[in-house]
């Protein structure tokens, strides 16, 4: 079982080290294809709506095919487009490639959290979601260094180049290590919901995307998008109660632990993405360091969440609730140094362990929390709502706190923390509804 987890987590690793490496070379990017700023965006804005509209599909398309396809096809895809895109001759056929590489990385992680579910059968669940999540605290390390280099010493086409031999390898393990499973062929694809939820939520996130560049919600760019996808979301939420097979099941949010989770997900995207937009720039507006440096700054959180693996294992034992509660109180304490506007790096590093330790511990028992009262036969529809969860909270908290950090003082960013800090304490109150026991074994299906 540790096996199929280490061969996931080597595949998962590209789509989420090239989002890190991409988001710093945009500067390159454009002054290579002479392309203007507003155009370039598009590279990363392309990435995103592919990936939000394909993760709905996911959950149907594990269940009509089987999880090992789909996860050879959503790696497939992945390749395809980070070869395209370092043989693209111009930014109109570099966004393309993106959607490519996009919808590749949209089906992979949520593909990925239902292939370990159903191989743990409820049991070990903490400790495989703590190597699963393993690119998730390397990659903010490794990612703007790796970027760096890249950027300061190769052509820009190296950015997605690097991620061929990760995807070649993986692929290569995963024909070996992961385990057929038969699709069902009556799987129906819901395609009303289809046409209703993947360009819903791709207008949110275009929405989200657009506030930062605006300076704020009140603008054209911002409400018209947002306002269809919220119409789309909603028109989706009427047409699943009544669908027998929708494509993302929202009768699932009739599980208390899987609403629980489900909300503090959305929160938890919102603090952990927000905190990966936030820190880099306080490290390079407020205290002026380069990329690289700004980067190496950061390597304590990382350490944190590494330090915070055997916490799955206390979840496992002790069931998500207290888990989750100790790490949200840690994320919070963590986080508390950066409202006073301390300049001390030995104190901010110190800062950067604890709240790494704490939204890693939260996260792993949120994942376990999010499953174990489900299904096997739910566990697909699961892993669609959560990643499409988290990625919305995630757009949320970029696009607000990007708005209060636009003068690039010290004082925007000090506020900026505090309501990171204070949503991290709010979300103590639906953390309660979790399970604080350990549940049965599940017998996988």
């Amino acid at each position: 079982m540790y096996k199929l987890a280490g061969v996931l987590v080597l595949g998962a690793l590209a789509p989420l080290l090239d989002s890190t490496i991409v988001s710093i070379a945009l500067h390159t990017l454009g002054r290579d294809l002479h392309a203007a700023t507003a155009t370039v965006q598009w590279v990363s804005t392309a990435y995103l709506l592919a990936l939000a509209a394909v993760v709905p599909v996911s959950g149907w398309a594990v269940e009509r095919f089987g999880g090992r396809r789909v996860w050879l096809a959503a790696l497939g895809l992945f390749l395809a487009g980070s070869l395209l895109c370092g043989l693209a001759q111009g930014i109109g056929t570099l966004v393309a490639f993106r959607v490519v590489q996009g919808v590749g990385g949209g089906l992979m992680l949520p593909v990925l959290q239902t292939l370990i579910v159903r191989a743990a059968g409820g049991q070990r669940l903490g400790r495989l979601m703590a190597v699963i999540s393993l690119p998730a605290v390397v990659v903010p390390i490794l990612g703007p260094v790796l970027g760096g280099l890249i950027v300061g010493h190769a052509s820009w086409r190296w950015i997605f180049y690097v991620n061929l031999p990760l995807c070649l390898l993986a692929l290569a393990l995963a024909l070996r290590y992961v385990p057929r499973d038969a699709g069902r062929a009556d799987a129906r694809l819901d395609v009303t919901g289809l046409a209703l939820i993947c360009p819903g939520l791709a207008a949110l996130v275009y929405g989200l995307a657009q506030v930062g560049d605006q300076g704020g919600f009140g603008h054209a760019r911002v409400l018209l998008p947002l306002t269809a996808g919220a119409v789309l979301v909603a028109a989706f939420a009427a047409h699943a109660t009544r669908s027998p097979e929708p494509l993302v099941d929202l009768r699932l949010f009739r599980v208390r632990s899987f609403a629980a989770a489900s909300v503090l997900t959305f929160t938890g995207g919102l603090t952990l993405y927000g905190g990966m937009f936030l820190l880099p720039l306080y490290y390079q507006q407020v205290r002026h360091e380069g990329v690289m440096a700004a980067g190496l700054l950061l390597a304590p959180q990382g350490l944190g969440a590494l330090l915070a693996r055997p916490t799955g294992g206390l979840a496992d034992r002790f069931g998500p609730r207290p888990v989750v509660l100790a790490g949200l109180a840690l994320t919070a304490l963590g986080t508390l140094p950066y409202t006073t506007g301390t300049h001390s790096v030995p104190w901010l590093g110190a800062a950067l362990v604890v709240r790494g330790f704490g939204m890693s511990a939260a996260n792993l028992a949120l994942m376990v929390g999010a499953y174990r009262d489900l299904a096997p036969a739910d566990v697909p529809h699961a892993g669609s709502t959560v990643r499409a969860l988290q990625q919305l909270g995630g757009s949320f908290g970029t696009a607000v706190l990007g708005v209060l950090v636009r003068s690039g003082t010290g004082t925007a960013y000090a506020h900026a923390f505090g309501w990171t800090t204070l949503l991290a304490l709010l979300a103590a109150g639906a953390a309660l509804a979790l399970p604080a026991q350990v549940a049965a074994a599940q017998t996988p299906s």
